[in-house]
């Protein structure tokens, strides 16, 4: 792996409180990039074909380290001037923000890029399970070990 620009991760975290759009643009704040690609994920209705009335996310203690080591990666992979990714915690409803990744550079295909390998290295390797509860009673535990 290739060393990230300096200073290059500008916010990370996991927290219970509701996700700030403006906190993370402001982080991001740089007036040598050009571009910023943002990604804002949200708890939707459904999921596999089922209605969803919430869920819950939980993360293991090192959760944030290994997200740490995610963005450290992402912006040495594709040298972007900034990172920023916060998570949610805790009880979600319809609608709440559960994710905000975000990533700047001088130009948008860099930032682009960047981001998609962000939010979805973030979904695969960094520990924070969804319990899904559906409209049936049902309920799922997703990217659990």
């Amino acid at each position: 792996m290739a060393e990230p620009k300096k200073g290059a991760v500008k916010l990370l975290d996991i927290r219970e409180t509701p996700l700030d759009v403006t906190e993370v643009m402001d982080a991001l704040d740089d007036d040598a990039s050009g571009g910023v690609t943002l990604f804002v994920g949200r708890v939707r209705d459904h999921d596999g074909g089922k209605g969803v009335t919430g869920l819950d996310y939980q993360a293991h203690p090192t959760a944030l380290a290994r997200l740490t080591e995610v963005a450290e990666k992402v912006a040495a992979d594709h040298g972007v001037a900034g990172v920023a990714a916060v998570h949610r915690t805790g009880h979600l409803d319809i609608g709440d923000i559960a994710v905000i990744v975000a990533t700047a550079s001088g130009h948008r295909g860099e930032a682009f890029a960047a981001s998609r390998d962000l939010i979805d290295t973030l979904k695969a390797e960094v520990p924070i399970w969804k319990h899904q509860v559906f409209t049936d009673g049902t309920d799922e535990w997703v990217g659990a070990p």
